[in-house]
């Protein structure tokens, strides 16, 4: 099929080999375009390779030393597993293996999609022309799906931390590990690394977690962490990192004369674009000041025929949201679909802790923001899920609906609970449906479910003072 295009060597470049490039790659291939797609890592981006599908196995690993423990409770033998007892090597062989097929199988999709695949760094040379290993290839449109990567602290001994990309690939369990941050993946991996029964203390710059989030959820799940026993300090800062040997480093604290003697020191401050050497400025692509690439509603920068999807445009950094913006522009740009804006308000998230949380729609801060004082009502549940009733363990689930008071749409859930990341994916239907509190009220929950708790809550909570 002709493009009408061959005065370029492709009508679609791709400089980025993760979710959001391949997905729109291997899209506007299918809909008859000449494409190719440069990437000068594994296939995958960050989510198969360092992010989503390694930490979700790591979770799952770290799961089974509690498990063992609370079967008791129902009939089987008394099992106490230690962290010496976990066969760290065999568990990183067995998820290498699986992240190879992963990078098998784009691979293989890419290829057969026609989309030709070139493996090296990529640079631009002009608005129409991307070098890869020294060779020029023209192409109509370019689309940078770049991602990004860890944010280094500028500290003393820097060079002995670790990143969370850096963990996928530990070749031991550590006994100790101090974890710095504060977000979801500071979270995430404190609760993987106590769950394998590692002894973890989470560094915090500010007073609270998950500073994005609905401040309940914030609150409950950090009760939570400390009854699990992670240690928390909160509005505290790294001055430096001393390595003592192959394994023991010393942490020293700002304002504070105290140290810490650790296995292991973790990083998870944030992420920011990976743009180094990829000649936006030679082109006069804009990024902001934190190297985000600026883009429209309908991932354009400011030169017309490039655009940006994913983490490097940093709009709302995960997997399925890169995904559907390749997805779109694909669509727009070749199959001449009407341009179509991704809704970012009603995307779901959830952060795979212990217990997890699941959230859709607006924080209570937010309704507060957008409706005012009194223009909403929430609903909401603290209760102990039934898991845990054999094993007398001392843990809560929550769950809070945010409502419109005018509309009565419910515009915000919110729930923590060991299922909340099954479970938040179709609220987030409901709410982008438009969904009431009466529609809510009116559906027959599942029993016995942590998720029934979302249609059976009926008392409206007392709003608070400020």
């Amino acid at each position: 099929m002709s493009s009408g295009n061959e005065k370029f060597d492709y009508d679609y470049f791709v400089i980025g080999g993760g979710s959001g490039g391949v997905r729109s790659s291997r899209i506007a291939s299918k809909l008859g375009a000449r494409v190719a797609l440069a990437e000068e890592k594994k296939l995958g981006g960050t989510c198969v390779n360092v992010g989503c599908i390694p930490k979700k196995l790591f979770c799952y690993a770290s799961h089974f030393r509690e498990l063992f423990h609370d079967a008791h409770s129902y009939g089987w033998p008394k099992i106490d597993m230690k962290l010496e007892d976990h066969n760290w090597k065999k568990f990183i062989e067995s998820k290498n293996a699986e992240i190879q097929r992963l990078n098998d199988a784009y691979e293989k999709t890419e290829k057969d999609a026609n989309v030709k695949v070139l493996k090296g760094h990529a640079t631009l040379k002009d608005k129409h022309t991307v070098i890869v290993n020294g060779k020029e290839y023209t192409s109509k449109y370019i689309l940078l799906a770049v991602g990004g990567h860890p944010v280094i602290p500028k500290i003393e001994g820097h060079e002995h931390i670790i990143t969370s990309d850096d963990a996928f690939f530990l070749e031991n369990l550590p006994k100790k590990v101090i974890i710095v941050g504060g977000g979801y993946i500071a979270l995430e991996f404190a609760c993987i690394f106590h769950g394998f029964g590692c002894e973890v203390s989470l560094i915090l710059r500010g007073k609270t977690i998950l500073r994005s989030f609905d401040e309940d959820v914030r609150s409950k799940l950090t009760d939570e962490l400390k009854k699990n026993g992670i240690n928390f300090r909160f509005e505290t800062e790294i001055e430096s990192v001393e390595k003592l040997s192959d394994e023991a480093f010393r942490v020293k604290f700002k304002n504070d004369k105290t140290t810490i003697d650790t296995n292991l020191v973790m990083f998870a401050i944030g992420r920011k674009p990976q743009i180094e050497n990829l000649g936006l400025d030679i082109v006069g692509v804009k990024t902001d000041d934190k190297d985000v690439i600026q883009v429209d509603d309908y991932s354009q920068t400011n030169i017309p025929n490039i655009y940006a999807v994913g983490d490097c445009t940093d709009r709302t950094a995960l997997t399925p949201v890169a995904i559907q913006e390749g997805h779109y522009l694909a669509n727009m740009l070749f199959k001449n679909e009407q341009p179509r804006k991704v809704d970012y308000a009603t995307v779901g998230t959830t952060v795979f802790s212990e217990p997890a949380i699941g959230t859709c729609g607006v924080t209570e801060q937010q309704a507060i923001e957008k409706y005012g004082p009194d223009g909403y009502d929430v609903y909401e549940s603290t209760f102990k899920p039934m898991f845990v009733q054999l094993p007398k363990r001392d843990r809560k689930s929550y769950v809070k609906l945010i409502v419109e008071k005018d509309s009565q749409r419910v515009v915000g859930i919110h729930i923590m609970d060991h299922a909340a990341p099954e479970i938040i994916q179709m609220c987030s239907v409901a709410i982008r449906a438009g969904a009431t509190k009466e529609l809510f009220d009116h559906s027959i929950g599942i029993h016995p479910t942590s998720a029934e708790e979302i249609v059976q809550i009926r008392e409206k909570r007392e709003k608070k003072k400020e």
